[in-house]
């Protein structure tokens, strides 16, 4: 499938990627006739103005049919979700996004939608596999037997069955992302829903600004994690979503890190060295998690590729100009 001329609703059109992905598609010729998501529309991260913007709650079926019509692909990204503090406290609202695409995938069925997207999570994971710091990158058979992220990473797994289900029952063509921590500028940097790329940007501002030279870190910062810049995330999800991979794949960057060694990144960046003190009863999430980006290379010879340090230096320079600004990031 190729997304020229086909007729695309963004789902969670106002949050971070998918206030992107609209930006990219119409960049790339690709006719989006509708930016979905509940938020009032001064809160999305990024409007367009020549589609057709729609504020509503995805979790009402009646919603998810004006939301699918006249669509021939839909891009399913709308949840509740955030940073590893919000996940880990908020079980319930995450699992409550099971909602949001069960309506969705039953308006894409009986509207004719010929392709259905599904962003899920590295978090569908088996806990047991992400134990040790020194990470063995997961691949995607690593998903079974299921222990995945309690609550949020619950509600990705059976809505990835949902999408197979749908497809093998109903011929909804699916395709099905897993992403592994997304970063980069327009997105949530504070207010508690912020992931750590981001929050350590404005954790190392506000110490450089108040001459305070400390920082605190979520855990020991020796987990583990790989990052990857949003123009990677963007590239890779529309080559998925025109692929005919019908199982669902990594989409990750492989460079692996230690939460300490992106702290390092950030101070370089900004110039500065900070006294770092670790709160070990905080949420830190499992302690290593990276991407094995064998499947993605073999189906489409390519792999999310941009150098952490880059997109931070991007994501820092774009933070500080929302802080000069004296502004704050909506809630996600």
């Amino acid at each position: 499938m190729n997304l020229k001329g086909e007729k695309v609703a963004v789902c969670g059109a106002g949050g971070f990627i998918g206030g992107h992905l609209v930006q990219y598609l119409r960049a790339n010729g690709v006719e989006v006739i509708r930016a979905i998501d509940v938020k009032p529309l001064d809160e999305w991260y990024q409007v367009s103005g020549d589609v057709e913007n729609v504020v509503a709650d995805l979790k009402d079926k009646e919603n998810c049919y004006r939301a699918a019509k006249s669509a021939t692909a839909v891009f399913q990204l709308a949840a509740d979700m955030g940073g590893m503090g919000f996940i880990e406290n908020n079980k319930a609202l995450c699992m409550l996004s099971v909602l949001t695409t069960t309506h969705m995938l039953m308006a894409a069925k009986d509207s004719g939608v010929k392709r259905f997207f599904y962003s899920s999570s590295a978090c569908v994971y088996n806990g047991d596999k992400q134990k040790s710091a020194d990470v063995v990158p997961l691949k995607e058979e690593d998903a079974y037997p299921a222990l995945a992220e309690d609550g949020y990473g619950w509600e990705k797994l059976f809505s990835e069955r949902m999408c197979r289900h749908f497809e093998e029952d109903f011929g909804l063509e699916c395709r099905v992302a897993r992403y592994h921590n997304v970063y980069g500028p327009h997105g949530t940097w504070d207010g508690g829903r912020e992931k750590a790329p981001a929050a350590i940007c404005r954790k190392v501002l506000e110490a450089k600004a108040s001459g305070k030279h400390e920082i605190e870190i979520w855990g020991d910062g020796q987990q583990t994690r790989s990052f990857m810049y949003i123009d990677d995330c963007l590239k890779g999800t529309v080559a998925i979503t025109e692929s005919e991979i019908h199982y669902p794949i990594n989409l990750g960057s492989s460079e692996l890190v230690t939460i300490n060694q992106l702290v390092d990144i950030v101070e370089e960046i900004a110039g500065v060295r900070l006294k770092r003190h670790y709160k070990l009863d905080a949420p830190k999430g499992v302690n290593g998690r990276n991407s094995d980006n064998t499947k993605i290379l073999q189906e489409l010879g390519w792999e999310p590729s941009i150098r952490l340090r880059d997109g931070m230096a991007i994501t820092y320079q774009w933070i500080a100009e929302q802080m000069q600004a004296g502004n704050s990031s909506r809630s996600h």
